[in-house]
């Protein structure tokens, strides 16, 4: 997910960042004293948002990966927005047909953190189903296949009475056919294996992950 302000490792999607903090301790055969002093002063200071909270403003491309500064990259999606629930599934649709999931999980992630406490689990497991179709999509099959089974398990308890039309049922199965492809390849193509977020009537909107072509139905139905 995003960031902490003082962690080396993203907590649910194991995003490294990329810059130590100013004026942090030296670590381990790095120079002291007034060596020490002018590499510090040389060193960039730590980005921060508009209300001085410590985030990395590099770049990414349309999967989250950091490019060089300067480099032309997707914009983030703005933090703490309020969103209803149908406009939270709406925007993150969005983004996944458009294969950005990481872009989706931020969105998800606003939810999570804002959800009533009945409903955190199921917005997190979102989220990390999210995040799970980005690993994948950057060729990490094993972080693809481990955040996959978390956001299951996190939706499992809800699959018998879904919030908000969420195909919980679907995006289970949808998952399991996600990490068993990712056990044989080792990466996907994020767009095309897209789920559907919620039901579509009666029906699940989703299909089996497996990068097919074909028209699927618009989401939010």
């Amino acid at each position: 997910m995003r960031e902490r302000p003082h962690s080396a490792v993203c907590e649910h999607c194991g995003a490294g960042t990329e810059e130590p903090a100013a004026g942090g301790p030296a670590a381990e055969g790095e120079p002291s004293g007034p060596r020490a002093a002018a590499t510090s002063q040389r060193a960039p200071r730590r980005d921060r948002d508009e209300e001085g909270r410590a985030r990395n403003a590099r770049p990414r491309d349309g999967l989250g990966r950091p490019l060089p500064y300067g480099s032309p990259g997707v914009a983030r999606q703005p933090e703490g927005v309020s969103r209803t629930p149908a406009q939270t599934l709406a925007e993150a649709q969005r983004l996944l047909d458009d294969g950005m999931p990481f872009h989706a999980h931020e969105v998800l992630e606003d939810a999570w953190k804002t959800a009533p406490e009945a409903e955190r689990e199921l917005w997190r497991g979102l989220a990390q189903l999210a995040v799970g179709l980005t690993h994948a999509a950057r060729g990490n099959a094993a972080g693809g296949t481990a955040l996959l089974n978390r956001g299951t398990a996190a939706l499992a308890p809800y699959a018998d009475a879904a919030p908000h039309g969420i195909d919980v049922a679907g995006l289970i199965s949808w998952a399991g056919e996600l990490t068993g492809r990712l056990a044989r390849v080792d990466s996907v193509p994020a767009a095309a294996n897209a789920p559907r977020l919620r039901a579509l009537g009666n029906a699940t909107g989703n299909r089996p992950a497996d990068g097919g072509s074909g028209d699927r139905p618009t989401a939010g139905g």
